[in-house]
């Protein structure tokens, strides 16, 4: 099991966040949250990603606030400050893994995945980078400027992440000369989430994460 524990953004300040360390040297990587909030089952991600051998972070981008009900979540969402949240909490979430391990990745669901994209484009430091069914707007991040190894799954029944905006994603991402790894599934948004039986699917769920974990043990050894 992890704790909460408090580290420096590069302005100073200071951001929360849920660490569960898999050990000295080991490879590490940030887990973002959803729209919900830094609850529970995101910390349980962060639990499965240190007994896989990676230390995991999961920074607290709405300070303490989470919920359960989908309207107040929409609210914290779009009340965040997205490149705050990018330059600042995330950026500073990897700064604080560095000093730990060489290298960083960076993963994150919905809301998260959008922001693992930002990471990607705007964060020097993260070594690679995994997104499940989120992308951001592309004048915030464009994934054409992403320059690292970057992994994609994504629901082919999603009507918020939508297949045709994944499939606008690989395109600008290969138009560039990337090579993502882009994974679909007959399944819903979020369905890595257990916590939400009506979309979660453990068939999905348990290939996605294994295909996430082979390809940060490749990216970040």
């Amino acid at each position: 099991m992890g704790e909460m524990i408090e580290f420096a953004r590069p302005d100073g300040s200071g951001c929360t966040g849920y660490l569960a360390p898999a050990g000295a040297g080991k490879p590490a990587v940030i887990i973002i949250q959803e729209w919900w909030g830094l609850n529970p089952q995101i910390c349980g991600v962060a639990d499965r990603f240190a007994e896989a051998g990676f230390t995991a972070l999961a920074p607290d981008l709405y300070h303490g606030r989470v919920t359960q009900d989908p309207d107040e979540a929409s609210h914290l969402m779009n009340g965040l400050d997205f490149p705050g949240a990018t330059h600042q909490d995330l950026r500073g979430a990897v700064l604080h893994l560095r000093q730990q391990a060489g290298k960083v990745g960076v993963m994150g669901f919905c809301m998260g995945g959008a922001l693992t994209i930002a990471a990607a484009v705007h964060i020097p430091e993260v070594t690679s980078a995994v997104c499940l069914y989120g992308i951001p707007p592309q004048d915030f991040a464009d994934p054409a400027q992403i320059r690292i190894p970057f992994m994609g799954h994504f629901a082919n029944l999603d009507d918020w992440c939508t297949p045709q905006a994944v499939d606008q994603l690989e395109q600008a991402m290969r138009a560039a000369g990337q090579k993502p790894e882009i994974y679909r599934y007959a399944a819903a948004h979020a369905f890595c989430n257990e916590q939400r039986p009506e979309v979660y699917d453990p068939d999905c769920a348990k290939l996605a994460m294994q295909r996430t974990l082979d390809f940060f043990g490749r990216t970040l050894a």
